[in-house]
């Protein structure tokens, strides 16, 4: 797996369990190639007319790195490949791939609404892993506006009800700077405009959150649970689904929330935020509560993520930075995310042991403290 030569205790660093702290459930039903090849694709689009979404990073490294996991050779033809995942069925699909990953604990995020998907408990009984649950709080503001009956029910239920799911969570997580723009105002709400708009949510509460005061005061209930209870808080950032303008998705932007939260000591971890790893990097050296993964990147951009794992480590302090596969709907992802991460860490490793920066004890204890050692500091495993 490893692509360079490195001293046996760098190695061991590298190829220990990881702990997978940014992931998702993945589909527990069989997928036709073309389902699987929507799930490997960020924009969720079929390929153009006469392409397939096999001639990717992804689709590329799968082939490579996935195929000798279900018996196949590596590079294995897709027909072939979707073939023989039929062949398999889908739970013994994940059970492989899971646990080829290498992972010690997965800390899911549970928001995702599909009865197709593994839950944070299956997930870990397929990897043969640990698993704890990130409660995001988009869904359960989701839950709230669907049966409560009056604003000042809204406003209570959701602390009362995000407290409630952070009993058994080990993080909160958010995607509200993404809906909002990571430049939203980071000011809380006054109670007088949630109220307001408290009750034009209730008038369609099925629909996607959307309103500034709403994603404003869903963000700060669920800052002010996590710091009852001691739990980091993930915030999206980077590109998202069908984003429209990728300078909106710059880390960068969301220095005044960062900077608002940081007299509460609430650590903040930045999710997924390629093609702005750097700028993600310097909020992280800047401010002592936030932390950094390159989240689904890895497994996106294949041989290209040893650039986003040097970019990270340009700047970003060591004890800031966290493997997250970002794995989603297919459980290649998971592995693929893994796979990369210990590649592209292992190069850039190989680098500052052959430049005499690093001693190979030095080179150990950071592949060991990015691999499992930060998560399980932050998340307190």
């Amino acid at each position: 797996m490893l692509p360079v030569d490195l001293p046996d205790t760098v190695r061991d660093a590298l190829l220990a369990p990881l702990v997978d702290h940014a992931c998702h459930g993945v589909r527990r039903d069989e997928l036709s190639r073309a389902q699987f090849e929507l799930l490997i694709n960020e924009g969720a689009s079929p390929a153009p007319p006469g392409t397939t979404h096999f001639d990717t990073p992804i689709g590329a490294g799968l082939r490579r790195w996935c195929a000798p996991v279900l018996d196949l050779e590596p590079h294995a033809p897709p027909a072939v490949y979707v073939s023989r995942r039929a062949e398999l069925g889908s739970a013994e699909v994940n059970r492989r791939l899971l646990r080829a990953a290498g992972v010690v604990v997965f800390l899911v995020d549970t928001g995702v609404e599909n009865v197709d998907l593994l839950s944070a408990a299956e997930m870990g009984r397929g990897g043969a892993a640990a698993a704890e649950e990130i409660v995001r709080a988009e869904q359960i503001e989701q839950d709230v506006a669907e049966t409560a009956q009056a604003a000042v029910d809204y406003m209570d239920g959701l602390g009362e009800e995000l407290t409630v799911r952070a009993v058994r969570a080990v993080g909160l997580k958010t995607v509200a700077a993404y809906r909002l723009g990571l430049d939203f105002d980071p000011s809380r709400p006054s109670r007088g405009s949630v109220i307001a708009a408290a009750n034009r949510r209730l008038s369609d509460p099925k629909r996607r959150l959307d309103e500034a005061v709403l994603l404003r005061h869903l963000l700060w209930t669920a800052v002010d649970v996590a710091r009852e209870r001691g739990l980091p808080i993930q915030v999206h950032t980077g590109f998202g689904e069908c984003e429209a303008d990728p300078h909106r998705a710059d880390p960068a932007r969301l220095a005044g929330f960062v900077r608002a939260l940081q007299p509460m000591g609430v650590p903040v971890v930045l999710l997924n935020g390629y093609p702005f790893q750097r700028q993600a990097a310097h909020l992280a050296h800047a401010f002592p509560h936030v932390y950094l993964d390159a989240g689904p990147a890895f497994a996106q951009t294949g041989a290209g993520s040893a650039r986003l794992m040097e970019e990270s480590l340009e700047l970003a302090p060591f004890h800031k930075l966290l493997f997250g596969s970002g794995g989603r709907g297919v459980a290649e992802s998971c592995l693929l995310g893994a796979v990369h991460f210990r590649r592209a860490l292992g190069k850039a490793l190989k680098a500052r042991l052959d430049e005499g920066e690093w001693s190979a004890a030095d080179a150990a204890r950071i592949a060991h403290m990015i691999g499992s050692g930060n998560a399980r500091r932050i998340y307190r495993l």
